[in-house]
């Protein structure tokens, strides 16, 4: 059978890097069963949906590499979710409630204060014919909710938790469908997941009791129950809940000029048994992509250790894809000679500069200038002029170590630290290399 995974954002507003991580295990899980991942836009919600976030929640999944092999929309589905209800309503699993929300919270202020479980206690189903014909005359629509099984546990062996168990009688009754006729999410998304094949759901810990609802509604609708795995949810450095991750998203990451690639490898590990590496490659992280690592303690989403992934991600890249980042006239032999120095692509333009000039004027000792002096004499262009010269100088003035280099640096780029000058040298070019020797000289 193919895993088929899927990705269901609300588009409400912009992705974040909890959905993100989300996103990237479903398309990993799917990735590495050579099965499919999907895109379900779950826009139900008319009055908060956002067309301008569906197009956000594309591009930021583009952005990141993780294409789906497919998309649907909710609001495109309504008469599917007609259907299934009338199903449920023929069966007698959902049933018609009128109790206002002041109502249910008194009720479960109640229950709380004599220490019992706030489920909802099912009076709606002693409600005659004839009760329901006195509300519709007074304009009272209802609200419906799905009925619960009490006769068999609901059990599910997770991928990530293991083996789950709820008694349903400790379980409220979940409303599927409001007053107006709008759903809510629990019957849309099993819906969907039965007739999308969907094989596997694997989301947030905070869906665990959904998933015990969800099972008793995909088996109400005759339809196969879905593998269920719930990963423990993010977490800040300080080890709390952070409000602050809920507002990380892609369009944040990209103006810090955190590379996706840097993004996903951390994503890929974070809460895993598993280091987190600057890996790159798509394939590798996939092939590693195991459900038995995920931890049960909250994953903690560090932004040192992305900072860290992202730079040694950085070194890695190539001239092809950053070519167009890049500032003008920087060729490849410019940005290997200044990519070990960046922690973002956006610093070349910074580095680019001791090449293009004008560089930071440097004050020298007499000493120091008349060594200087010497260089730009000694300098001969060649294959390697960097080891040229300084040899020629190690062998002419004694010089060497610090003494030798320092001065040198200083001069060409006017800066105590930088890209590897052997490589940095010929960028500079023979005569604005001795041009530059010779006015730190005078």
């Amino acid at each position: 059978m193919t895993t088929i995974t899927r990705f269901a954002p609300s588009p409400t507003g912009r992705l974040h890097v909890g959905n993100i991580r989300t996103a990237l295990h479903n398309w990993m899980l799917a990735k590495q069963a050579g099965g499919r991942f999907l895109l379900r836009i779950d826009d139900t919600d008319a009055e908060r949906s956002r067309e301008e976030y569906v197009d956000s929640i594309r591009a930021d999944l583009a952005w990141l590499g993780l294409d789906p092999n497919g998309e649907e929309r909710q609001s495109a589905r309504l008469a599917h979710y007609e259907a299934a209800f009338e199903t449920l309503r023929a069966a007698g699993r959902v049933y018609r409630c009128y109790e206002t929300a002041l109502e249910l919270e008194l009720k479960r202020k109640i229950l709380l204060g004599r220490g019992l479980p706030p489920i909802y206690d099912r009076a709606a189903l002693a409600l005659t014919e004839a009760d329901h014909v006195a509300k519709a005359a007074e304009g009272i629509a209802p609200h419906w909710r799905f009925h619960l099984d009490h006769d068999e546990p609901i059990a599910w062996d997770d991928g990530v938790r293991g083996a789950q168990k709820f008694d349903p009688a400790q379980l409220s009754d979940p409303v599927v469908r409001r007053a107006d006729g709008s759903w809510l999410y629990m019957l849309p998304s099993a819906v969907d997941d039965i007739e999308m094949g969907v094989t596997d759901v694997l989301r947030g810990e905070d869906h665990v009791s959904n998933t015990a609802v969800q099972v008793q509604m995909f088996t109400a609708l005759g339809g196969p129950v879905p593998r269920f795995a719930h990963e423990a949810l993010l977490v800040g450095s300080e080890g709390k809940l952070s409000k602050r991750l809920g507002a990380l998203g892609c369009d944040a990451f990209r103006e810090r000029g955190i590379e996706p690639e840097a993004l996903v490898a951390l994503l890929a590990r974070i809460g895993t048994s598993l280091p987190v590496e600057p890996i790159a490659d798509r394939d590798a992280l996939v092939a590693t992509f195991d459900l038995s690592t995920f931890g049960r303690a909250p994953a903690r989403f560090d932004d040192a250790e992305l900072e860290r992934v992202n730079a040694a991600i950085v070194h890695q890249l190539g001239f092809a894809p950053v070519r167009d980042r890049l500032p003008s006239g920087m060729d490849e032999a410019g940005w290997h000679a200044v990519r070990p120095n960046l922690s973002h692509v956006g610093e070349a333009d910074e580095w680019w500069r001791l090449v293009t000039g004008p560089i930071a004027p440097v004050d020298f000792t007499d000493e120091d200038r008349a060594y200087l002096d010497e260089a730009a004499r000694l300098l001969e262009w060649g294959d390697d002029p960097w080891h040229a010269l300084t040899a020629a100088l190690k062998q002419a003035t004694g010089r060497k170590g610090k003494p030798l280099f320092l001065p040198l640096r200083r001069a060409l780029t006017g800066m105590d630290h930088g890209p590897d000058m052997a490589e940095l040298l010929p960028l500079i070019g023979e005569n604005e290399a001795r041009a530059r020797l010779e006015s730190a000289a005078r």
